[in-house]
């Protein structure tokens, strides 16, 4: 007796369903172990357009590529906050797109096992690890249009309980820059029944938005310069890393470069990815970074800043940053939204509480 060959129900699916589940996967990794399953997903996965791709480790250029070297970014970092340039590397990946060719030619027999022995077999994984770039896993990719890209963390060192946040806007060079920043955060106290308790503080009295001539004498001033220069640098490097990847992928729509302890966000959108492509960006001569042109900046300060949920920053202030030849935005009204929208909450409703308070304007040269 012949029996009908069993049917695999899962190949009724259409393409449209599977890519819809591919991009809400999105991880370059898993997709990449996805492509190796079954011919259809292999010709579907480079089709995806909503991609994450999480770096695993950062290694400095003027380092050997030593596990040493890699393992001791967080040391480094400290020592060398703003100096250190940094090559961004894929550890413990997987080579399914290369592997790619050698299932295919396998019998169709031999497929499930050989393709249960890349998920299952441990000897197989290690021996597989190698490093990528992020420009040479994306290659593989020819249809993103949303790409998010997170380093395992900051670039910036800081001591432990500062607060220090920004949010860049790039196109061909920088188009805005916000930069929150605290020398420490008091989160609120919690009572037994689970309601939150305001901070008792002697600081906490009114003013009137002023900032106290200690500010320029204790090294408050100096303090927020540095965090400024810092955060600038620090997104301009990352800038300048983006644009092989720019300028290979043509559909991208939106493209953020963000880390894993949200120090830092580089945002573009369509017209800033198509504007860089046409008007290369001028690099810094000093280093591997864009240019940061000419800035016009306002800054906010508060010396005791107590927040609705009941978090206390000290020190509280408030940097934005626009270049000198652009017209001047205003940060508050129906404009304002690109300095209140720029941080999650708790520090988004720190944004907009600082905004109302009284505006120092600053200038700085390019660098």
């Amino acid at each position: 007796m012949i029996y009908p060959e069993p049917m695999d129900h899962f190949d009724r699916l259409p393409d449209s369903i599977l890519l819809f589940i591919f991009n809400k996967i999105g991880d370059v990794k898993a997709l990449g172990r996805c492509s190796v399953v079954s011919r259809r997903f292999n010709s579907l996965v480079p089709e995806v357009d909503n991609v994450l791709v999480r770096v695993d480790c950062v290694i400095s250029d003027d380092e050997s590529s030593s596990p040493s070297s890699s393992s001791g970014y967080s040391s480094d970092k400290s020592r060398h906050p703003i100096s250190a340039l940094f090559r961004l590397v894929f550890s413990g990946l997987l080579k399914p797109f290369q592997s790619i060719t050698q299932f295919i030619s396998i019998s169709p027999r031999r497929a499930a096992s050989s393709s249960a022995a890349v998920v299952d077999g441990d000897d197989f994984e290690k021996n597989s690890v190698t490093h990528h770039s992020p420009t040479q896993v994306l290659k593989n990719f020819n249809e993103i249009k949303l790409l998010r890209i997170e380093l395992p963390s900051g670039e910036l060192g800081i001591d432990e309980g500062v607060l220090l946040k920004w949010r860049a806007d790039f196109g061909s060079t920088l188009d805005n820059c916000i930069i929150l920043g605290a020398s420490s955060v008091i989160q609120p106290v919690t009572s037994t029944s689970g309601c939150s308790l305001p901070n008792i503080d002697g600081n906490g009295e009114n003013d009137n938005g002023s900032i106290p001539d200690s500010f320029y004498t204790n090294g408050g001033l100096k303090l927020r310069v540095v965090w400024t220069i810092s955060s600038l640098i620090a997104a301009s490097a990352r800038h300048y890393l983006l644009q092989p990847i720019i300028a290979e992928h043509k559909t991208l729509d939106s493209l953020v470069l963000t880390d894993a302890d949200e120090q830092g966000v580089l945002c573009m959108n369509k017209d800033q990815l198509e504007e860089l492509r046409v008007k290369p960006l001028s690099a810094s001569s000093a280093s591997k970074r864009t240019l940061v042109p000419a800035l016009n900046m306002r800054l906010w300060y508060a010396a005791h800043l107590e927040l609705p949920d009941g978090t206390v920053l000290k020190g509280a202030t408030l940097v934005a940053i626009r270049p000198s030849e652009q017209p001047k935005k205003e940060v508050v009204g129906a404009d304002g939204n690109w300095v209140g929208a720029a941080f999650k909450e708790p520090y988004g409703t720190a944004a907009r509480m600082l905004v109302k308070r009284r505006t120092y304007c600053l200038e700085m040269n390019s660098f």
